[in-house]
């Protein structure tokens, strides 16, 4: 049986930010909304045996291992349950984490692209850091072959990369230039049963292949950035678009509330920005949701496919 825990839900500096006061961040720190708050975006992927993958490397990674005892040390002294991670991109808010684990008894065995390796072991040298400390293991993966991917420490999971139009990060040479395998999206596969849950939590737009993908999938994982593309501007945050940061909006015509809407199986947001109104369950876009059976992925949320 393939489970899968949602560890983190919301986008780079979680929910609420800590030097945001727009209305939602606002609104959990008053008491006065009933929004949940929400550490960074990641998952933990298991197969039923002991070993999870960890599927993006949180700034929030500690916290998010006190609340899932699945991830906690039970066999020795110095333990963890996390045997592999997976990255899908070099994004800080998905990489920043892997400092948590500098302290692991073996080897990290850190799969990801070349182009993710490279902006980590240099612009952001996270990995030639660990060298220092666990040291790590480089898994490639060549997601433009989209090969499916055996990960040893899950044997009942099928790993299926596939490059997704998204953003190199700010510190990147291949900023606003990215190549095809600076962001995959990910689809695990249940080898018992064949049950499908594609993941991607930066995703910049939709393409043939991605809706081919999705519709396969028993359940999605997508990105949930931001409302509006123009959601940061206008709420007095930032002058960046969620276009130009990778991201795809939700509302709009060919927004990501659109393309979902057009799919079979079920259907979830992550890596909410904390200016979302989605995250508000009272607010109007969030019924709209409702009303399409679109849901709003929140941390301890679990999958099972069996």
């Amino acid at each position: 049986m393939m489970r899968i825990i949602v560890l983190g839900s919301g986008a780079g500096g979680g929910f609420p930010q800590w030097n945001c006061n727009c209305p939602n961040c606002r609104g959990v720190r008053e008491g006065t909304s009933r929004a949940l708050p929400r550490t960074q975006s990641s998952l933990a992927v298991g197969d039923g045996g002991a070993g999870w993958l960890l599927v993006n490397a949180s700034p929030d990674l500690r916290a998010q291992i006190a609340s899932c005892p699945s991830l906690q040390p039970a066999r020795a002294v110095r333990d963890t349950a996390i045997a592999a991670v997976l990255l899908v991109d070099a994004q800080i808010d998905h990489a920043t984490g892997l400092m948590t684990l500098r302290e692991h008894r073996a080897r990290l065995q850190v799969h990801c692209t070349p182009s993710v390796h490279s902006d980590l072991t240099t612009g952001y040298p996270l990995l030639r850091v660990l060298e220092s400390y666990c040291g790590v293991d480089w898994h490639p993966i060549d997601a433009v072959a989209e090969r499916p991917i055996a990960i040893p420490e899950i044997p009942g999971i099928e790993l299926l990369p596939l490059p997704i139009p998204g953003e190199a990060p700010p510190y990147s040479p291949r900023r606003h230039n990215p190549a095809p395998d600076d962001t995959i999206g990910a689809t695990f596969v249940d080898r018992a049963s064949g049950r499908r849950c594609f993941y991607a939590p930066g995703l910049a737009a939709f393409t043939d292949r991605i809706r081919d993908e999705a519709r396969r999938a028993d359940c999605v994982l997508l990105d949930g950035t931001l409302w509006k593309d123009d959601e940061l501007k206008t709420r007095g945050a930032s002058e960046k678009t969620g276009r130009e940061m990778g991201h795809l909006a939700q509302a709009g015509s060919g927004g990501m509330v659109e393309e979902l809407a057009a799919l079979p199986g079920r259907k979830i947001l992550i890596h909410i920005n904390n200016t979302n109104p989605i995250l508000d369950p009272d607010s109007p876009e969030r019924k709209r949701l409702d009303e399409l059976g679109i849901e709003v992925a929140h941390d301890g949320m679990e999958l099972r496919f069996e």
